[in-house]
């Protein structure tokens, strides 16, 4: 049986998460005190292969550090993952500011801000076992839907996957991300003429950087870096690696750059999944 707890501060986007497993055909559990997981699996282990739970500040254990030992209670026979959610807390008092939901902790007569910070030191038993950390502060949650059900159905394959993702460092660097690369250096298409509206999946743009002999030789050591390494990894059960690469907006050279990586990369047999992240953001020229 495959099981997935699902888990993160209040705000993070947990319900969404655990509503994109359930299409995806999973059991789902929300809100089910810990000490009760162990009974909880032996119970459905041999009804159902797909089983997600959620579990989050309101039902830890009263000495949180103990989640870790509940944990490694679980049968042996379980596959099991973390999936933690999170996001900035000024993103977080944001959300609960304009949802003018109360904070669990709140209850405690803690100030939002204290709540929030105190939540993360109660959830860090759970935060670092996590397999998959994804910070949403910046995801929509049509964004996250995506992201979680690519991120699950690529688990399904029994290897690594690279996530390969381009981005603008005028927009923030990602914070998910396993490796960083700074592209900023290469000739920008942007300041030539004709390419500027154009971008690192069109022709124009491809052929411009394609013709570089500094891009050729950026991306190849790139490629020799990850190559290298990713053995490595691999043998260390990672079930994801993010590689993003940014250049200033994040539409022309880093773009190109991923897309060409991961050509190289799936010719060696390699799990590849490509996020622009600039591109879907409808950013302002």
């Amino acid at each position: 049986m495959k099981l997935i707890i699902v888990s993160g501060r209040s705000g993070s986007g947990k319900s969404v998460a655990l509503r994109v497993l359930e299409d995806l055909g999973y059991y789902c559990v929300d809100n089910i005190p810990v000490n009760l997981l162990p009974a909880l699996t032996h119970t459905v282990i041999n009804d159902y292969e797909n089983v997600a739970v959620s579990l989050d500040v309101r039902n830890l254990p009263s000495n949180p550090e103990d989640a870790k030992e509940i944990i490694d209670y679980l049968p042996k026979t379980v596959e099991l993952s973390i999936l933690y959610l999170d996001a900035d807390d000024q993103e977080l008092i944001r959300r609960f500011s304009e949802t003018r939901r109360l904070h669990p902790l709140i209850r405690k007569n803690m100030a939002l801000d204290q709540a929030i910070e105190t939540e993360k030191k109660l959830l860090e038993p759970v935060s670092s076992r996590a397999s998959l950390y994804i910070n949403t502060s910046k995801l929509t949650p049509h964004q996250l839907a995506d992201l979680v059900r690519e991120r699950i159905l690529g688990s399904k394959t029994g290897s690594m996957v690279i996530v390969l993702e381009s981005f603008g460092f005028k927009y923030g660097v990602p914070t998910d991300a396993d490796y960083v690369f700074d592209a900023r250096f290469l000739p920008n298409p942007f300041w030539e003429q004709g390419l500027k509206n154009h971008t690192g999946l069109e022709q124009p743009v491809q052929e411009f950087l394609a013709s570089q002999p500094v891009v050729t030789k950026f991306m190849w050591q790139i490629n020799s870096f990850m190559m290298t390494w990713l053995p490595h990894l691999e043998r260390n059960n990672r079930t994801y690696l993010t590689v993003a690469i940014g250049c200033t907006g994040g539409k022309h050279r880093s773009v190109y750059l991923v897309e060409q990586l991961a050509k190289q990369f799936r010719k060696e047999n390699k799990d590849v999944q490509i996020r622009h992240r600039e591109l879907s953001a409808n950013h302002p020229s």
